[in-house]
């Protein structure tokens, strides 16, 4: 590798074009003293290239931006009006499990992991153990863990040299049996050439604490399966297949026997998002989430006999993101569904009666975007997660009932954030005349004259900016001065449907196009300034900054790549074989001749002679979605057009940078590269 570590030195760097104060960052004369102590390090699991000093009151100034902790709320214990929720302690790395007891009450951490948590779920019979998926260093090769209550150390339940995802616990008739079902797919370390064509996934029924009596119950082909709920007799389980953004398909699997059937779509030629989480009541018909009768996806009920459909949202035009499907919940689950809709990219929470099907009002829900809603086991108690513009996600308590409402959480906070103001929407059109709209964030008042923008795109490509607490983001706005444009180009969810694969295949760069015309409305606006346009995405959306680099180089400053696709062909030939088919069918299968000619020609390593402005990449070592290489080879490509190329690696990172210390300098590398391109 070209890769060299930063190595901290006694130099001379000169003046900056810097001001700093405790509260604000602006662009005066400020020189610091030419000593180690005045420039920020790297740890020693960042390598960087290309990076020129950063001054330590970058960092400094930065603190009170990164020290924002919201509590995310994890499970009801099944007998005690007590929860399990996950926050990060001051100084700590990532977010660790605890007991919250009462309302606003001290938090009795859980576990001391290594790496971060994700999927939790608590012993459904009697509380007295959690099992939470983890995997090391970003690599996404997540393990089961099984953590008591007792201090010890959580004990791992899958083999490491597999993928694993934990699925619904089972009940046979309406009582626990201790088992969960696990999924678990093959990693290409382990496969050959040959192999890595054919790969499947394998599901166990597995009881937590006794792994090594895992059972098989199926092994398919492909790897977008995943499953649902159990019926009520615990004999047959709900299996989603997913094809694509826009299709996906309900089967149903008889755990003993093996066999299993698609229920949806009924015929080959309705095909449609069809997502399956639970049965009803009585196990004669399931709920769904699809779009099969219009451009958003409704809440359904299906009837496995009379295969009618009934919806619960119809006629609404937002998409259903998710309805409550709490296996450990039996009486309030069984009367009421839970759904969040995704209503012009805030998630809105709505009720409906089981039987009758009726929406029904929920009394007392705090005001924010809801992220999380659980009906806690026998009662009338609805735990509600939610965030705003001003405020990471904190829980709240509501009485179904009568509306009552108790605050159990408070997000911790190095500053005041009640002035962080909400995204506004805003509209433009692009090249073909398409309406296309994003979020913005404008610079504050006390920053006079044209601002300069920051331009952040969203991964995916299938995904959403949307409205809610923005965290470190807010630096750029409240300190730099900076207005900030989230832009929901094409191909992203909640506009319906067709919008969503209006950038598959051949019509990939139409969402660059998209950006290009976004420029053109930046232009219009008399508070930002045209010359002085950053843009920056992570993921998909680095893709979309690479390529907004080579198509529109005179209309930009600079570019930041955060683990973004720099060639789709290279992309989808080293991304994990469990995730390879399914993105050929966003991207196109470079396999046919046609459209690898056409991958190759899009890409903007293929075009990356283009490339004139300063370029940043970020990537994490470990990252099994976009791989290592991807930054690399785009980081010596675009050297060779003699403009500045930064490069920022994370040994123990993978898709993005999920440990603080690790996204701490990435924000102050960021806020050094801002100085060089739009704050000069």
């Amino acid at each position: 590798m070209f890769l060299t570590k930063l190595r901290a030195r006694t130099t001379r760097v000169g003046a900056l074009a810097v001001a700093l104060s405790t509260a604000t960052l602006a662009l005066n004369a400020f020189t610091y003293a030419q000593t180690d102590a005045d420039v920020l390090k790297p740890n020693a699991n960042l390598y960087t290239e290309g990076i020129p000093a950063i001054p330590k009151a970058i960092a400094d100034s930065l603190t009170k931006y990164n020290d924002f902790r919201g509590h995310s709320f994890v499970a009801w214990h099944p007998k005690k009006p007590e929860m399990i929720v996950a926050h990060r302690a001051q100084g700590a790395s990532f977010a660790q499990l605890s007991w919250l007891r009462t309302p606003m009450g001290k938090l009795e951490p859980i576990t001391q992991h290594t790496d971060p948590i994700s999927s939790t779920t608590i012993d459904p019979l009697d509380g007295n153990f959690l099992v939470f998926e983890s995997s090391k260093g970003g690599s996404e090769v997540f393990q089961l863990f099984r953590q008591g209550f007792d201090g010890s150390a959580a004990v791992q339940l899958t083999d490491s040299n597999f993928r694993h995802s934990r699925g619904a616990w089972r009940k046979i008739n309406g009582k626990h049996t201790g088992e969960f079902i696990v999924s678990s797919v093959a990693l290409d370390r382990n496969l050959t050439e040959e192999q890595k064509k054919n790969i499947g996934i394998t599901f166990r029924l597995m009881n937590p604490t006794a792994p090594e009596k895992a059972r098989v119950i199926a092994e398919l082909p492909g790897t977008g399966w995943f499953n649902g709920g159990f019926d009520p007799s615990g004999k047959r389980v709900i299996l989603n297949r997913y094809v694509s953004a826009n299709e996906s398909e309900i089967w149903l699997l008889d755990i003993e026997t093996g066999k299993r059937e698609r229920v949806l779509p009924m015929k080959d030629s309705e095909k449609a998002v069809h997502l399956g989480g639970r049965f009803d009541r009585d196990g004669k018909g399931i709920y769904l989430a699809s779009d099969r009768d219009g451009e958003f996806r409704e809440l359904m009920h299906f009837d496995l006999a009379s295969k009618k459909f009934r919806s619960l949202t119809k006629g609404l035009p937002h998409d259903v993101d998710g309805s409550s499907e709490d296996e450990d919940d039996d009486d309030a689950g069984a009367r009421m569904i839970y759904a969040r809709l995704n209503v012009k990219g805030r998630s809105e929470l709505r009720a409906f009666d089981s039987v009758s099907m009726k929406e029904v009002p929920i009394k007392g829900l705090p005001e924010g975007s809801v992220v999380t809603a659980a009906a806690r086991k026998g009662g009338d108690e609805l735990a509600v997660a939610v965030n705003t513009a001003s405020s990471p996600s904190d829980i709240y308590v509501v009485n179904s009932k009568s509306g009552a409402r108790v605050q159990w959480t408070r997000a911790e906070s190095a500053m005041d954030t009640s002035g962080f103001k909400t995204q506004e929407i805003i509209t433009w059109k692009s090249v073909d005349g398409l309406e296309i709209s994003g979020l913005i964030n404008r610079a504050p008042a006390k920053f006079t004259g044209k601002r300069p923008v920051l331009i952040n795109i969203h991964g995916g490509p299938e995904a959403q900016a949307r409205i809610g607490f923005q965290g470190r983001w807010n630096y750029f706005t409240q300190e730099l001065g900076i207005t900030m444009i989230q832009p929901n180009v094409r191909g992203s969810s909640g506009f319906g449907k067709t919008f969503l694969t209006l950038d598959n295949g051949y019509k990939r760069e139409d969402s660059v196009k998209d950006i290009g015309a976004l420029f053109d409305w930046i232009a219009t606006q008399p508070d930002l300034d045209p010359s002085r346009v950053l843009v920056m995405g992570g993921s998909y959306g680095g893709y979309m900054s690479l390529a907004v680099s080579t198509n529109y180089a005179d209309r930009i400053a600079g570019a930041i790549d955060v683990v973004g696709i720099s060639n789709f062909v290279t992309f989808l030939e080293t991304t994990e074989s469990y995730r390879r088919d399914l993105r050929r069918v966003e991207y196109g299968d470079e396999r046919d001749p046609k459209m690898r000619e056409f991958l190759i020609s899009i890409s903007p390593l293929t075009n990356a002679q283009k490339i004139k402005k300063p370029l940043f990449v970020i990537q994490g070592k470990n990252d099994p979605r976009v791989p290592v290489t991807e930054a690399e080879q785009i980081v010596a490509k675009a050297r060779g057009n003699k403009t500045p190329v930064w490069y920022l690696r994370g040994e123990n990172e993978g898709h993005g940078f999920a440990r603080r210390e690790n996204a701490e300098f990435q924000m102050a590398a960021m806020a050094r590269f801002m100085q060089e391109t739009v704050l000069k």
